[in-house]
């Protein structure tokens, strides 16, 4: 059964962080942008409790072409830390070529070199005015650096959630968050290069 599902191009993302980052409306937003705008089958579960009050929190998101048989995540394809406390509770979950990407400014002791870093939240207040949307940015980033969701996707989705005249600041994270994903996924594409070489 697992064979046929990877087969079907399962895909398994872990959104984690503290309680009030947004994470599980990041989540959500993610599972709309994947079943409704690119037309793939999505489960979405999220961790409930004390989380909601600033504790742990994390939004798993499966992905698919084809029918998922199991609908949590087994081994995640890609792990996304706001905080240090997540990155060292989910990274064993990741799988070995799996994807990390992280809050440079939040998790300074990496468990692995081979992760992206990028200052979600003081790109959210330093350029958008507010931290409160760095889940929109972060999840930007995460869809630029994996390439599994167009640009596209990801803003009408955020946008269908934004609440009302919010739609600007939702936009403008979202733009910021696809230009520090490409461009780290640019520099780790000339790293692996110089690697290989």
């Amino acid at each position: 059964m697992k064979k046929t599902e990877e087969d079907n191009g399962r895909y398994e993302i872990r959104l984690s962080g503290s309680g009030g980052q947004g994470l599980v409306l990041a989540g959500v937003i993610l599972a709309e942008a994947m079943g409704v705008y690119e037309g793939k089958n999505v489960t979405q579960t999220q961790s409930y409790g004390p989380e909601a009050r600033g504790g742990a929190s994390r939004s798993d998101i499966v992905i698919s072409d084809g029918e998922i048989y199991y609908p949590k995540t087994t081994e995640l394809d890609l792990l996304l830390c706001l905080t240090q406390e997540s990155c060292d509770g989910y990274f064993g979950d990741l799988k070995e070529e799996g994807l990390l990407i992280v809050d440079s400014d939040r998790v300074r002791q990496l468990p692995t070199q081979k992760a992206h870093a990028l200052p979600f939240i003081n790109t959210a207040r330093e350029k958008v005015g507010t931290p409160v949307v760095a889940n929109v940015v972060s999840l930007a980033a995460v869809a630029a650096i994996s390439g599994i969701c167009s640009r596209e996707s990801i803003e009408n989705a955020v946008l269908d959630r934004a609440p009302l005249g919010t739609e600007e600041k939702n936009k403008m994270a979202c733009d910021l968050g696809f230009k520090l994903g490409l461009e780290s996924r640019r520099i780790w594409s000339e790293k692996k290069i110089a690697f290989d070489n």
